[in-house]
């Protein structure tokens, strides 16, 4: 898989449909999201199949700007946190794929700068169930996953993955992590620590 890299920070101006790509893949783009998103994200936020394993509780259509700000805090705090995966043959919105930090101390959400050596921070993905299938999920975590190290130095990375996500623990393989620990999140209960492989230097 090819993966462009466009060298820069990601700013505000970035934000938004329309706005400019910081990753792009050979089928997908991924920016900044924004709170023009409501509406596409709110067909993957108060879907049940989704919402499964990410909390387990479907987001009211009223609350999905407040999900949409807190992914945006993520960046300002951490100058790391979720992209707005969109296909780029039409700009379609499929989900989400990007950072999250924890702290693990208690497994919970957590900045880079509170946490300190206890932070961690974790790839993880969600599309909206008419894209699933089709290999987008790996696509763009891949290119996540390889921007965190060339262009943030993230030498560690993990995903957090329920028991019973099958799903997800299949793209976890294809990304080439390995099952290791297994955790109790504060807000999801049960999940395996799948351990990335370190990048080659």
């Amino acid at each position: 898989m090819t993966v462009a890299y466009l060298r820069c920070v990601p700013t505000r101006s970035d934000r938004g449909a329309g706005g400019r790509y910081v990753l792009k893949t050979e089928r997908l783009g991924l920016r900044l999201p924004s709170l023009d998103d409501e509406e596409p994200a709110a067909e993957l936020l108060t879907d049940p199949a989704v919402m499964q394993f990410l909390g387990g509780e479907v987001v009211s259509r009223e609350h999905v700007p407040e999900v949409i700000a807190k992914w945006l805090r993520r960046w300002d705090e951490n100058d790391i946190g979720p992209f707005v995966i969109e296909r780029r043959r039409d700009r379609r919105f499929i989900g989400r794929a990007g950072l999250l930090v924890w702290d693990t101390r208690q497994w919970t959400h957590s900045t880079l700068a509170e946490a300190g050596r206890h932070a961690q921070p974790e790839l993880g993905w969600a599309l909206a169930r008419v894209h699933w299938g089709a290999g987008y999920a790996t696509e763009a975590a891949q290119a996540v996953r390889d921007w965190s190290r060339e262009e943030r130095d993230i030498r560690q990375l993990i995903s957090l993955i329920a028991p019973d996500n099958v799903a997800s623990q299949r793209v976890a393989e294809r990304l080439r992590a390995t099952p290791t620990d297994t955790v109790t999140l504060f807000d999801s209960g049960e999940a395996v620590v799948w351990a990335h492989p370190p990048a080659v230097e």
